[in-house]
């Protein structure tokens, strides 16, 4: 569509005179008008630029989720694999603490004479005579440690983080307590691990 305009200027007055637009033909229709319809149905195509970066934008934010998920996922599992072998330890002291305890009763139910405890040294020695043998235990920082008569020392027990044997009297017997408390393993454990075993030496009467 073409737009015409011509100044005429007459006596001092400007007039302004605009031509028609001109119709285009369609050659094959033979119709006037159809071409400038073609140009009003033309597309506007955004530019591919554009897309590109909304593409990687989108690619951007599934990866940032992604690594999201995939760090709180790693972070449980570690958290539940390190509960699993604190787990694990804490039953190992459990049964370690136990089968000490039964032998320290066993060996203070086999007694013939009076036990007696050893307080001048450093470190505690509870001494308990039998016919086959004294057998010691003494209380050192972090274990507890038993000799069979003079041979040397043996560790009974380990992660020990108090150990306290004392004798208790009773009405008509003398028996022994041990006071036992494990180390904590698992981190942020409120649970102290207590343990108190107690035993009545057998000691022959005189006839």
């Amino acid at each position: 569509m073409k737009l015409c305009s011509s100044k005429l200027v007459s006596g001092g007055a400007r007039t302004s005179v605009r031509s028609k637009p001109e119709t285009q033909k369609d050659s094959r229709t033979g119709h006037v008008g159809r071409g400038i319809c073609k140009l009003l149905r033309t597309e506007v195509r955004a530019p591919v630029r554009n897309q590109h970066a909304f593409f990687l934008e989108e690619a951007l934010v599934y990866i940032a989720v992604l690594l999201t998920l995939l760090g709180v996922g790693y972070s449980a599992l570690y958290r539940s694999i390190d509960s699993s072998i604190g787990l694990r330890r804490n039953a190992d002291d459990i049964t370690s603490a136990v089968h000490a305890g039964e032998r320290w009763r066993a060996d203070v139910l086999a007694t013939d004479s009076k036990a007696w405890l050893e307080k001048n040294s450093p470190e505690a020695i509870l001494h308990l005579p039998s016919s086959h043998g004294e057998i010691a235990y003494r209380s050192a920082p972090l274990a507890v440690y038993r000799r069979v008569g003079a041979g040397p020392w043996v560790c009974a027990l380990t992660n020990v983080a108090s150990s306290i044997m004392e004798s208790d009297s009773r009405q008509n017997v003398i028996a022994w307590r041990w006071e036992l408390e494990l180390q904590h393993r698992a981190k942020g454990s409120y649970i102290r691990p207590l343990f108190t075993f107690m035993s009545v030496p057998q000691i022959k009467a005189a006839p």
